[in-house]
């Protein structure tokens, strides 16, 4: 015998089935997409709505480095990000010029994909007097002397790498430690490259899907 409340409760639970299988995949609570400038371009950052996307094949193998700890430059108190966080930093970096996101790979990292409104400055650029006194400059310090910098104007550095295990924003953020950066205007998004395309967040570069 054909039951009416049978009937209605599938067809129910294949409608709330249907409606979360294509649900809105979302940034944060509220926000589904923002603007960045890139390279004197408007780019609109949101996640992959596709049900079927994948993480980019250059983030694909888990054969990686180490880990970094959640807070690798203790006691020294640099921020770790996570997404949400990073986001805020992003948006405000579109007002204030006072904040920068910092993609600190290598040359050939930033260029093959990278997250728009990202500025490249390579961690290596530390290890050469010249390239880190114009990496600075850039970063609102001012060489008061050979030896001496004054950071009363430096920036807040919202900075990446390759992922977890990639070990070239550490390496930058204790090079601008050593010489005197102030600690609570570095922050560290741990997850980095990996995590961005493994949540479908927007990327630009050669390499760009």
């Amino acid at each position: 015998m054909f039951k009416p409340w049978l009937a209605a409760t599938c067809l129910g639970a294949a409608l709330s089935l249907s409606s979360a299988v294509h649900a809105e995949v979302k940034i944060a609570p509220g926000l589904s997409s923002f603007t960045v400038m890139h390279e004197g371009e408007e780019v609109e950052i949101k996640r992959a709505q596709d049900q079927e996307h994948q993480i980019h094949p250059l983030y694909a193998l888990t054969a990686r480095g180490i880990p970094q700890p959640m807070h690798p430059f203790a006691p020294h108190p640099v921020e770790t990000l996570g997404e949400r966080e990073f986001v805020d930093y992003m948006m405000q970096a579109q007002q204030d010029d006072n904040i920068m996101v910092v993609d600190t790979r290598t040359i050939g990292w930033h260029v093959r994909l990278t997250i728009p409104g990202a500025k490249s400055y390579p961690y290596t650029m530390m290890d050469d007097a010249g390239d880190r006194d114009w990496a600075l400059d850039d970063f609102g310090v001012v060489k008061a002397s050979e030896d001496e910098y004054d950071f009363s104007k430096a920036k807040t550095l919202a900075m990446f790498c390759n992922g977890y295990w990639c070990g070239q924003t550490p390496a930058m953020i204790r090079k601008l430690l050593e010489v005197g950066y102030p600690a609570e205007k570095l922050k560290y998004y741990r997850g980095g490259m990996q995590a961005w395309t493994s949540l479908g967040f927007t990327v630009v570069g050669d390499d760009a899907r």
